[in-house]
């Protein structure tokens, strides 16, 4: 019970704030959005990849991610041949369940749960399926029209992408910040994350489910939630990480679907209600669903 009073409780709090302020004002969340992507969250990047020396841990995390993507999307392909799914049901399916909410749901939780190491794997890892999100995920959507250059060029128009580069280059030079700009940065850096938690709210309080196809995201649930940090696990002990580092890897999995992929969905006419559907079932059920994940490593 400790652990949905102390780490779940909070967290959904903070994401209703989000969820009611945009059903009761319809704020426009493209400039906070804006914020968040240009401002905040290269500020948290910069600063967690300035403090932390490279090591194997991040080639791990690189690696974990590729295997897991890898794995997830030939799943999803063998369902949908053995099912006889539509084109558009398997887009569907891959946008909302090779893609988690590391960033919004999953930093926070973890910092919340597993305190400050364990948060700047997260972030590390946060980074890295922004990027694939940005690039796999947007191909996936929009494959007629886009190719492997187009993705390419998509990575280089993200900030984070810039603040980790930033970052690793003044760690590795050892280039002195003085104390008032680090504060300054420090500043915006800690206000990244209950930001984008409050923009998660006011995601979620967006996606319009009109009616659900409740086989599909039963499906997608499934993969998601149960699916998905199975397969972590025994990509970690595969890969023979830490026991942090393992914790994070399987927690960040079992986090509900992007909600970042159900926007990229609407762009793209890539079976949106799907997506969205399975968006919204899996962060309610999410609830259980990571309180059990959590009980299981013992918070």
């Amino acid at each position: 019970m400790g652990v949905l009073i102390n780490v779940l409780v909070p967290i959904i709090l903070i994401f209703t704030i989000g969820y009611l302020l945009q059903k009761r004002q319809a704020v426009d969340i493209r400039p906070v959005s804006a914020v968040a992507l240009y401002v905040l969250t290269p500020a948290l990047v910069f600063r967690t990849f300035y403090e932390r020396e490279l090591n194997s841990d991040m080639l791990s995390m690189a690696l974990f991610s590729v295997v897991f993507l890898a794995v997830m999307t030939g799943v999803i392909k063998l369902v949908a041949y053995l099912r006889k799914w539509p084109k558009a049901n398997e887009t569907g399916m891959m946008l909302s369940t090779v893609f988690m909410n590391a960033g919004n749901y999953g930093a926070p939780l973890i910092s919340f749960a597993f305190g400050d190491t364990a948060f700047a794997y997260s972030i590390v890892f946060m980074v890295i399926q922004t990027m694939l999100m940005n690039t796999v995920g947007v191909y996936i959507a929009n494959s007629t029209n886009m190719d492997a250059a187009d993705a390419f060029r998509t990575v280089l128009r993200m900030p984070v992408f810039y603040a980790l580069l930033a970052g690793v280059l003044f760690q590795l030079t050892g280039i002195p910040i003085g104390a008032t700009y680090y504060e300054a940065l420090d500043m915006l850096a800690s206000a990244a994350i209950p930001v984008v938690m409050i923009i998660l709210g006011m995601q979620l309080a967006r996606i319009s489910v009109k009616s659900m196809d409740w086989k599909l995201v039963s499906a997608g649930t499934f993969l998601r939630l149960v699916f998905a940090p199975a397969l972590a696990y025994l990509i970690a002990l595969l890969l023979q990480t830490n026991d942090t580092l393992t914790t994070v890897l399987v927690v960040s999995t079992a986090m509900p679907s992007a909600a970042t992929m159900a926007m990229i969905s609407v762009q793209f006419d890539s079976n949106p209600q799907l997506v969205s559907g399975i968006t919204l079932v899996t962060t309610i059920l999410s609830v259980p669903s990571l309180w059990v994940v959590l009980s299981i490593f013992q918070v």
